[in-house]
């Protein structure tokens, strides 16, 4: 570490004493799957405590309010959590952006719900690296900074929210008003087992197509009928040969039907869309478009559209490259090799690069298979990511990205 400056030492020094594993295993007891609005709550509320250590005002915001189609066809508000926001010295020169979620994929009626250490040393445990542990160095690398002689000098916004495993719809807003006129930000999904972080990223947009048909008798009169699951297939089936090299296309699934003796009159078709640009995007709502004409037409059915493009790209631009670079140099000063690559995930990085801002998404510790019962945790990393972020944080306020 003969790269770092005498502060920085200090900062490695001070993230090594923070209690991260011990945070990390008192959060993962919490189920805070994202539909457990009971569960977020109490997430929540134990995270706004632990970020109280930090100066500045902690506040638990109201979500905003996200229509989703039911099976039945209707259009109906959703519930969400309320979302983390910290405001630290926001008259200071330099500003940054730190983001995270405390929400998991892991439902209170999932099956795994507890910790265990597992022989390789790895902590197996519903959200350890996606993202509470982030979570956890999150905070240690800002704790760290605010006891170095930097920490006037710059100011910053926190936002922990509810509901980044389904989209962050009801977080968007927040997000984009924390990002604006920020200098850079980081954020906190696990960077792969051997260290690698998300470079490029594509879009996603999320859909439900509520087609209208007209009931029958399938045996005396299903000609009088207009079969609302058919039209929804030919639907899915021309949706799905429109993907090319820039954007996949996914029919996801069919809800609606009955009995087998009634032509079914409703069907919603669920898509997603991965476009890897700002071109793909149009590309994707021409080809809605005229799907949608065209069955609508042949079937004579009716047929609405619902959803939005809610992560656009994110490119690897001139701004995301000086920053990939001043992390490397920071990470190299540390004897962490850091390397990036595209990936076809999204999060909230997306949204933020989408602010013109440059941010890196995956500061936060090494784990993987996440999403799923084998979700593991590499402990070492919590210190090793720390430190990384409290060097690059330093950096960003003292040399800045020019």
């Amino acid at each position: 570490m003969s790269g770092l400056s005498a502060i920085e030492r200090d900062l490695v020094d001070h993230v090594r004493a923070a209690p991260m594993l011990a945070r990390t295993e008192r959060w993962v007891a919490i189920n805070s799957g994202t539909r457990n609005l009971a569960g977020v709550a109490a997430m929540g509320a134990t995270l706004a405590d632990a970020f109280a250590a930090l100066p500045g005002d902690v506040a638990l915001v109201a979500p905003d309010a996200v229509d989703s189609v039911s099976t039945e066809g209707e259009v109906r508000a959703i519930g969400h959590g309320h979302h983390l926001h910290l405001t630290v010295r926001p008259d200071a020169p330099v500003q940054l952006l730190f983001t995270g979620h405390m929400d998991t994929v892991f439902g209170a009626d999932h099956p795994f719900q507890q910790a265990r250490w597992l022989d390789d040393g790895t902590l197996n445990a519903p959200g350890a690296a996606d993202m509470k542990g982030g979570l956890a160095l999150m905070l240690a690398a800002l704790e760290a900074v605010e006891a170095s002689p930097v920490a006037d000098r710059f100011g910053y916004e926190v936002v922990i929210n509810s509901d980044e495993e389904t989209g962050s719809l009801s977080s968007a807003g927040l997000i984009a008003r924390a990002a604006a006129g920020k200098r850079a930000a980081l954020t906190y999904e696990p960077a792969l087992p051997d260290g690698t972080l998300a470079g490029a990223r594509g879009g996603t947009g999320n859909f439900s197509i509520v087609v209208r048909g007209r009931s029958a008798h399938a045996g005396r009169n299903p000609d009088d009928g207009r079969n609302a699951i058919v039209a929804a297939a030919a639907l899915a089936v021309r949706l799905a040969a429109g993907k090319d090299d820039g954007l996949s296309v996914n029919p996801a699934r069919i809800d609606g039907g009955g009995p087998n003796n009634v032509v079914p009159d409703l069907a919603i078709l669920r898509v997603n869309f991965r476009p890897r640009s700002v071109d793909a995007i149009a590309r994707a709502d021409t080809l809605l478009d005229e799907a949608i004409a065209a069955v609508t037409a042949a079937h004579d059915v009716a047929i609405a559209r619902h959803g939005s493009f809610n992560r656009p790209p994110k490119p690897i631009d001139p701004g995301a490259e000086r920053l990939f670079a001043l992390v490397a140099a920071a990470g190299s000063d540390l004897g962490i090799p850091v390397s990036w690559r595209a990936t076809g995930g999204v999060c909230d990085g997306n949204n933020i690069a989408a602010c013109g801002v440059p941010v890196i998404d995956t500061m936060g510790a090494r784990g993987g298979a996440i999403h799923s019962a084998d979700e593991f945790l590499i402990p070492d990393s919590l210190p090793e990511r720390a430190a990384l972020s409290a060097v690059t944080i330093h950096r960003l306020v003292t040399q800045g990205l020019s």
